[in-house]
């Protein structure tokens, strides 16, 4: 991977916004944090969540009873899966919602949601769907799904396990197609114009297809696995983790990043552990190991530190849907908001 611009020799060096940020003190450990309006959710290891308004205030509110093992949203609503068999629906009103129950009362380890109100989750080897007006649809694949998401546009799901994904209209009684790799595929993630769809593996790579001819994108070079993507506001781009850098893979061609290889950003002496995309602008907020946060500017690499080393890895980022507040936790639960 060829660095496109030279590290910083620290983030003393680095323009800083650090006493504009609220801290904010979850005091349990998080995984992931969304926005419902104007809220920040923290999302914790085990049964809770953690509303906080821009004031700070903070109030929990139970999901769970245990580890909360996977969640998404759309902006609207959040949903988790636990070890509890249960996925569960969160509003912005705090108002809670068992969206289904496990009938072997497995471990639900994705979830996924569709803008017309559908979600998905699986347990084991079987994907479920629920449409938006209740109707329940099941499929199973040849091992346990490791990821599960849906296409921009129409009812179509992708499923990542060992050896490839299965894409799956569960309207349609056509037989699923099957995009092939060797190996276990975990994350998965269709591009914002539809064209790609990327996987992270267990290994050290991404893989991805272009779905128009099921094409093969080998996306490798990582010391570490892949564990956050994300993509930029022009969809041009594809942000990852798994590296002591950014790494900017390059989209806006037919080809995608097929022979070409990756930007790099915001080189640093710790691992890059999340990355969000401005939801607007070609900017990217990155989080570290060593508990560092950055906002970095796509175009010419510029940098503003919004958080400094604290020795714990940023655990969960995200911006909100206007793009005006960013929300970060490191693993024990510190966390902070900071306005632009």
């Amino acid at each position: 991977m060829s660095k496109a611009f030279e590290p910083s020799e620290n983030s003393d060096s680095i323009v800083s916004v650090t006493d504009r940020v609220r801290p904010i003190e979850i005091g349990m450990p998080v995984s992931a944090v969304h926005f419902l309006g104007e809220t920040a959710v923290f999302v914790g290891d085990e049964e809770m969540l953690t509303f906080v308004t821009g004031s700070g205030e903070a109030a929990r509110l139970p999901v769970h009873d245990g580890a909360v093992l996977c969640v998404a949203s759309d902006g609207k609503r959040i949903v988790t899966g636990g070890d509890d068999g249960k996925v569960v629906e969160v509003k912005a009103d705090g108002s809670v919602a068992t969206v289904a129950t496990d009938a072997k009362r497995r471990w639900i380890d994705n979830v996924a949601l569709h803008p017309d109100g559908a979600v998905a989750w699986s347990a084991g080897k079987t994907a479920f769907v629920r449409s938006a007006k209740g109707e329940e649809k099941s499929r199973d694949v040849i091992s346990t799904v490791g990821g599960l998401a849906f296409a921009p546009k129409g009812l179509r799901l992708a499923i990542s396990h060992y050896n490839g994904v299965t894409l799956w209209f569960p309207n349609m009684t056509a037989t699923p197609e099957v995009l092939d790799w060797a190996g276990s595929h975990l994350g998965v993630v269709f591009s914002p114009d539809n064209k790609f769809l990327v996987t992270s593996m267990h290994e050290p790579a991404l893989h991805g297809w272009r779905l128009a001819d099921a094409r093969h994108m080998r996306m490798t070079g990582y010391p570490t696995r892949v564990k956050s993507v994300s993509w930029s506001a022009d969809g041009k781009s594809l942000a990852t983790s798994g590296a002591d850098t950014i790494i900017l893979w390059p989209f806006a061609s037919k080809d995608g990043p097929m022979g070409k290889e990756p930007g790099i950003l915001a080189p640093m002496p710790s691992r890059v552990t999340m990355v969000a995309c401005h939801p607007k602008q070609e900017i990217i907020a990155v989080g570290y190991s060593d508990g560092t946060v950055l906002m970095v500017r796509i175009s010419d690499g510029a940098e503003i530190l919004v958080r400094r080393k604290v020795e714990q890895a940023i655990a969960a980022l995200a911006w909100n849907a206007k793009g005006s507040v960013l929300a970060f936790a490191d693993a024990d639960g510190n966390a902070g908001l900071f306005t632009l």
